[in-house]
């Protein structure tokens, strides 16, 4: 006998609107890869947040990665340090948009974290994701990058919430730019959260615990009810993969 919840039109609904998410998150990152493709149409989605992708005519640098890579913490950081507005773009988490940074040489920081926490922060972000796709777009990200890996720094999630100011440097040494860093003392990392909570209010009604972009005892405890997903065995290959794309790009900041 069926059960009638899970053959309820609710349920039905659900399970139609996990599939469809699950469809354009699966397009999402394959077209990611590709700037020729991905960029003209990350313009259009993004067109009232002008200077978000990365526009070889007015972008001064670049500060991406995959999504829960401390990319808002970076982003408010820089901005915060810098005596000026700067063009930065920024949060669109597509390979496509550090490949075209480093064929234009524009200066670019590519943020990164061990894969484990990242996906897990993922998955507790967008539910609907399955771990074998939050996996494979970590991969595909990294992977992508790799190859253009002299045209930008890597900002290493440990480094950039202990010491930004750091990573700061090394892309001032890199392009011969002059941005002043962030001085990483516990009053500007305060400054820094409070205008982060501040732009989740403004965007969300409330701070939203899952997404807002700094620690939270609530995300962890939800991070863990997700694990099991994350460690199947059946995805033990991807895991492997996905570390070896992390340890890749990180050795490259210690050589």
């Amino acid at each position: 006998m069926a059960d009638p919840v899970a053959t309820s039109p609710l349920a039905r609904e659900g399970f139609v609107a996990s599939a469809m998410f699950r469809a354009r998150y699966s397009a999402r990152s394959m077209l990611s890869a590709y700037p020729s493709v991905f960029l003209p149409l990350a313009r259009g989605r993004y067109a009232g947040n002008v200077g978000r992708v990365m526009d070889p005519r007015r972008t001064e640098v670049v500060i991406d990665g995959f999504q829960r890579s401390a990319n808002t913490f970076a982003v408010a950081a820089f901005q915060m340090a810098q005596p000026k507005p700067v063009n930065v773009a920024h949060h669109l988490h597509a390979a496509a948009q550090i490949i075209a940074a480093a064929r234009s040489g524009i200066p670019t920081i590519v943020l990164i974290r061990a894969p484990e926490e990242t996906i897990l922060s993922h998955l507790v972000r967008l539910p609907y994701a399955s771990a074998r796709q939050a996996i494979k777009n970590y991969i595909r990200f990294y992977e992508g990058v790799y190859p253009r890996r002299h045209g930008f720094v890597v900002g290493e999630f440990r480094t950039v919430t202990s010491d930004f100011g750091s990573v700061i440097r090394e892309l001032n040494d890199r392009f011969g730019t002059s941005f002043k860093g962030f001085d990483h003392t516990e009053e500007n990392v305060r400054r820094c959260f409070e205008l982060i909570e501040e732009r989740n209010r403004q965007r969300f009604g409330s701070v939203e615990e899952h997404t807002v972009a700094r620690p939270s005892s609530k995300r962890a405890l939800q991070k863990e009810q997700v694990r099991a997903r994350y460690l199947g065995p059946r995805l033990a290959g991807l895991r492997a993969r996905a570390e070896r794309a992390y340890r890749a790009l990180v050795s490259e900041r210690s050589d």
